[in-house]
């Protein structure tokens, strides 16, 4: 992959990030530095980034696309409010995967995707700070 300006811009916006900024979010951030820089550019350079593997891209159901510079094991939640999406770490997993070993001792899991939705702190904080799961 062709390291261009535009393209060092975009992956260094992204991995200074914790959010999991969405292709708009970049490009708004960074057409102040770089006028020139289209929002096209940005979408086709996350694009081919993330299926060189050099960065994550996130997509939930129903929503837009976010992405993720950080590449470690995690697991992320997406509130259902606002649509912040936030890391969580890979311990929180490790009885799903004793699980996994156990009932599937046939297949080595390496990876999974799950879609973890809640409400952030923030959104939690302006209604009555329950979750309810709706059947």
């Amino acid at each position: 992959m062709n390291r261009t300006v535009q393209r060092e811009a975009i992956l260094a916006e992204l991995r200074a990030s914790r959010k999991h900024p969405t292709a708009e979010e970049i490009y708004t951030v960074l057409r102040s530095r770089m006028p020139q820089l289209s929002l096209g550019t940005v979408y086709r350079n996350l694009e081919q980034m993330s299926q060189a593997g050099v960065i994550r891209k996130l997509e939930t159901a129903g929503k837009c696309k976010r992405f993720d510079g950080d590449l470690s094991l995690h697991h992320h939640i997406r509130c259902v409010e606002c649509g912040a999406v936030e890391d969580v770490e890979p311990a929180v997993f490790n009885e799903v995967d004793a699980a996994l070993a156990r009932l599937l001792p046939q297949l080595k899991c390496i990876d999974y995707n799950l879609e973890l939705n809640g409400r952030c702190r923030r959104c939690r904080s302006k209604g009555d700070g329950g979750m309810q799961r709706e059947n």
